[in-house]
Formats: structure tokens, sequence, C-alpha cells
């Protein structure tokens, strides 16, 4: 579940709101490196080592300028430094705060968590920021600064916005494994590769002087964004998180309820989720909706017309060679394609409609042995800078602590295409990945005390409405559900209309008012068309048409 485009984006464009997945970011390694764009520097071979129990100097990831000292001032406020961040053109301020690495030994070995904060421009601001909580479980915020500003512009006229990079994330500890994005295909595709590179990275993240990677669940990261609030003086603020973001909003606002005045959770990513599992089911639903969305479609359904049936011979086809254009690399390359690489491509548009109406014709492509115009798809969606890499350490962390000891409970049963293999590359990487303690009452969710705007996209593959239905039921009256017909993973920021609904819903002045929310513009959103290939007939078509209308004047 990731979240926007980043800071310093890459040669191609990220989805908003996460692509290669909720979550899937890693679970496909292989797709991942069909995916990727160029890394925005070398490739690491070994993690990357960030800042550690000692105080550092150097400023958050994306930003410039010198960071503050982890200690407090004099007035016990956290001291704050001005700075520059990619993507943002005015100074913003930077901070961090020194947080005990084990909750329960706070003498014991200390890491840095870095902040950043986008002071309101109006002299009279309000004293309830905006706290934005980033996806993945892995991504930085503070590196979606740039991307997230213009769009909580409004917001920031009179609030402030805080982004903190998160324990495991950006440059608070951070948890990342090495990019393998640039290596042969056929070497990320071979039996067990995927297994043998996590746990190379694993090895590797231990070794770092804060690797005990048990420390880094979601409850543990929550008690650091209140310490956060604490330094800066705040004492209540508004809460956006998108994806796995609203997994951590609503255990922050499980453990801090007092100091949370609205909260928007958008695509939600409950605590009870057992991720892993819902992948298969949520995946083919939205799968399901491209093929239905094509067979509805006249025109679409004239040229393909055996679409479905052309996807399954497809998938029994495999595995077989291919060639495809490494995007990373840009050289020719053939490798084995499995069933699992498959559908890692496919994953990545199902993100977004406007990609997903590209589907039909490319996997009518892929069917005639045809691959570059599904791998060209992935590649695009896949894309962005080095800083907006998934720090996957820190996402196996979370997953293995909170999910993965849950995956015999879980109801959501496998569906025909996706089957079991999220499960049970999740469950394989677990195994020997430490495991951090997670309190039973992680997995409730209280009634909302103050009011809660829960989004989803009908579309999304990932976190779709039955989910936000679900905790917007056990959040009570508090809280308000929107869904959005026609639209996919993450809706807050990628849609006008709903970044509208969002910002009167933290504006009001009354809670009344806030859960009176006129979200009525989410139903008119239409879903892109699929989109088919211009042919020879076409184009002659389009040739005469323009002839015409020329003759006519």
């Amino acid at each position: 579940m990731r979240m926007l485009p980043g800071a310093r984006p890459g040669p191609r464009a990220r989805p908003p709101l996460s692509l290669p997945t909720l979550t899937v970011a890693l679970a496909l390694l292989a797709a991942e490196a069909l995916a990727a764009p160029p890394a925005a520097g070398p490739a690491p071979s070994t993690p990357e080592a960030p800042a550690t129990s000692g105080a550092s100097s150097e400023p958050p990831a994306g930003t410039r300028g010198p960071a503050a000292s982890s200690s407090l001032s004099a007035n016990g406020l956290a001291t704050l430094t001005p700075c520059r961040v990619d993507g943002v053109p005015t100074e913003v301020q930077c901070g961090s705060l020194r947080r005990p690495l084990d909750p329960a030994h706070p003498e014991g070995k200390q890491i840095d968590l870095r902040f950043v904060v986008v002071r309101a421009l109006a002299r009279n601001k309000l004293p309830d920021p905006v706290l934005l909580l980033a996806g993945g479980p892995g991504q930085s915020a503070v590196s979606l600064t740039g991307s997230v500003l213009p769009r909580l512009s409004r917001l920031n006229y009179r609030r402030d916005l805080v982004f903190v990079d998160q324990r495991g994330t950006g440059r608070s500890a951070p948890l990342q494994c090495a990019d393998t994005s640039g290596r042969d295909l056929e070497e990320l595709t071979q039996p067990g590769a995927k297994l043998r590179l996590l746990d190379a990275c694993r090895v590797a993240l231990e070794k770092l002087p804060y690797g005990d990677l048990r420390m880094f669940t979601t409850p543990i990261a929550m008690q650091d964004m209140d310490a956060v609030r604490a330094a800066l003086g705040v004492e209540r603020w508004n809460l956006i998180g998108a994806s796995y973001g609203t997994r951590a909003a609503l255990e922050y606002q499980r453990q801090f309820p007092q100091r949370v005045r609205r909260a928007v959770i958008d695509g939600v990513a409950p605590p009870d989720m057992v991720l892993p599992a819902s992948f298969s089911r949520d995946g083919q639903a939205a799968l399901d909706q491209v093929f239905d969305g094509c067979a509805a479609d006249a025109a679409c359904r004239g040229r393909y017309p055996e679409l479905r049936a052309e996807w399954q011979g497809l998938l029994k086809s495999l595995p077989r060679k291919v060639g495809v254009t490494h995007p990373v690399t840009g050289k020719a390359e053939q490798f084995t394609l499995t069933r699992e690489a498959l559908l890692g491509m496919i994953r990545p548009p199902l993100y977004v409609p406007a990609a997903a109406s590209a589907l039909p014709a490319a996997l009518h492509e892929a069917a005639q042995g045809r691959f570059e115009a599904v791998a060209g798809l992935a590649g695009q969606l896949g894309g962005g800078s080095r800083a907006m890499r998934l720090a996957e350490g820190m996402h196996f962390s979370v997953i293995c602590a909170e999910d993965a000891p849950r995956l015999a409970q879980s109801t959501d049963a496998p569906s025909s295409d996706f089957g079991t293999l999220d499960r049970d590359l999740y469950a394989n990487v677990c195994r020997a990945w430490p495991r951090g303690e997670v309190p039973p009452a992680f997995y409730t969710m209280p009634t909302a005390k103050t009011p809660v705007l829960v989004l989803s996209g009908g579309a999304d593959p990932a976190t779709p409405p039955r989910h936000g239905a679900r905790v917007a039921q056990t959040l009570g009256p508090r809280a308000v559900h929107v869904v959005v017909p026609q639209a996919g993973h993450g809706v807050a920021m990628t849609l006008g209309c709903m970044r509208d609904v969002v910002y009167r819903f933290i504006d009001a002045a009354q809670d009344d008012d806030a859960l009176r929310v006129d979200a009525s513009c989410a139903q008119r959103i239409p879903r892109p068309t699929p989109y088919l290939p211009p042919t020879a007939a076409t184009v002659a078509a389009a040739a005469s048409a323009a002839a015409a209308r020329e003759t006519d004047r």
C-alpha cells in the first residue's frame, strides 16, 4: 500500500497512492524488477546505513540544509531548523527527536526520528496541525512532502503540515534492502530467488546498530508519533492516512484518542485485515472488473471478444520463455515468465483505473506472445526514484509481527487466478523474520470519540470498500464512509472533488458539520473507457473524418 508520487520523481511517474501495491511492493521481487525505473543513484550492494544511535547532523532524506539537534530545547519543545525539501519551492523546517529503540528500555539504544514541518501561511493559524501517515508499510513520509503539499494547500493556509518518517523508513533508522532492480530478469525469476534475496537482506539489517527487527511494529511507531506531537507543543492534531497509513491512524487513535481532532483514512487496511491473505480475493475482484468492463463496452467487446479465454490460456501456458526490454537497463532480455511474475506485472495497473483501462489491449497482446505492452504498463506504474523505494525491512517487520501470525485464521479464500502466491511468500519470509510482540488490543477498534472520514475506491484491488465498511461500522456514529465507485486505490489526494471533501471535513468548526460533509461528487466520477490501440481501419476513419470537417469549413 504505497502512497503518492514522491518529492523527486523518476523518469516514470508513479500512480497516486500505491502502485505495485498495498503492499505488493515487495511481495513480488521479480515483478518489482520488471516494474521499477532506473534508480536515482548507484544500486547499493548492502542495506543503506542511515542514522545510527548517535546524534546526526544530516538532514532528512530529500532535504537540504541542517537538521535539528535531537535534543529538546529548554522549554521541552523540539528544535527546528530551516531547510529545503525537494519539490517544495520555499523553505520548510526540519527536526529530529531521539527515541528509545525499545520502549521497555528507555535508557537503552536510541534512534533519531526525522520530520519536516511546513508552517501555515496565515498569521492567524489554527492550533491543530495535519499529520500525514505514509503507506507501504515502508514509505517515507518526508519524501512525499513535495507532491502532497500542493494537494493540501488549502489546509496548509491555516494549519501546519507535519511529515514524520516512521521508524524504519526514510532517515528514521531505515531498514532498506539492496536495490535489485538492475539485475538480470532471468536471475530474479529463478525458483527461490525472492526468498534468498530477502533472507540476505534480513541478515544484513540485523547487523545494523538498530537491527533488532522486533522493534518496528505499528504500536511502537505510534508512540513515536505522539512523542513528536508533544515535542512540537501540539495539543491535538488531524490525521490523514492512506493505505497502510490508515492502520497507523487507527492505532494512533486507539492509543491516544484524546490527541485526535479529526481523522481521514483513505483505502482502509485495518489491523484485523490479514494483508497477505486478502490480496488474492481483492486483486481478483479488481481484475474481474476489467474483464466485465471490456465485455460491457461494445468497442472493446468487438475488438477482444474472447479476452477472458485468452487470459486463462495465457496462464496455462506458463512458465515459458519470453523476451522483453528490461525497464531499468533498457536491454533486450529473454527470461522465464512464471505465473507469479505475470500476476505481479498486471497487478500495478489495477491500482489506477486509467491504467487498468489499457489492460485488455495489453493482455490480448500477451496472449499472442507479445509481452512488451504488459511489461511496459507495469514499468510505467511501478517506477519512481530511489528515494521513493519502500523500506523492505520495515515492511516485513510490520507484516510478520501483525499479519502473518493470523494467516491461519483468515476467512479470505484464495481466488482462482492469484491463488495463494502472496500468502505463501509472506509465510515463508516470516518464518525466519524476527517477530515483534503486538498487544491483543491492537486488533480492536474502539468507538471513535471524534469524527472519522472513511474513504474507499470501488475498483481498489488492495483495500476495497468491504474493509472500509467494516471499519466505519465498528467505529460507530462518529464515522462516515464514502465510496467512490469508479476509483482505485486512494481517492483523497488523487481526485479534485475528494480533496475538497477532505478540506471541508477537517476545516469544519463543529464535529456535526464535519460529519455532514457533502461528498455526492464521488458518485459522478466516471470510470475510464477501455483503451483501444489504433488500427489501420480506425486511423483511416479518423483521417476521413478530419478531411470531412476541413471540407465543411
